[in-house]
């Protein structure tokens, strides 16, 4: 289970990746939309974490570019960000978020709605790569 996390801020990316990495998830990072559309051309990514707030291409942007792609569209997104507006979390959902979380996060939360977001996978037939 591999597990894309794209923010630009490092810390934050080391972060979430040790929560990740404790619950035995691979874990792949990325420092912006750009180079998380590039990092899913190259390695098999079944969960994707992103920041909405970032350079060259924030978290709306990238979500609704993978969405587009018949090959990224059937991974869940998750959005991890410091936007706490009702009106940016619809904006996020549109663009094809899957879950939202407003930062700071616990390992508790990211594990539980990483969870949540795989139960979603089994129920639509347990393929990981649809």
């Amino acid at each position: 289970m591999r597990i894309l996390v794209v923010d630009d801020d490092s810390v934050t990316r080391k972060l979430l990746g040790m929560y990740l990495k404790s619950k035995g998830y691979e874990v792949t990072y990325a420092e912006n939309g750009l180079d998380a559309l590039e990092k899913l051309g190259q390695t098999d990514v079944n969960i994707v974490l992103t920041d909405l707030n970032m350079p060259y291409m924030d978290g709306i942007e990238f979500t609704r570019s993978m969405k587009k792609e018949p090959l990224y569209s059937h991974i869940p997104v998750l959005m991890v960000t410091t936007e706490a507006d009702k009106d940016e979390k619809e904006r996020a959902m549109q663009a094809g978020a899957d879950a939202y979380l407003v930062k700071p996060v616990t390992a508790d939360q990211i594990n539980e709605t990483v969870r949540m977001l795989l139960k979603k996978i089994f129920q639509r037939g347990g393929d990981l790569n649809v």
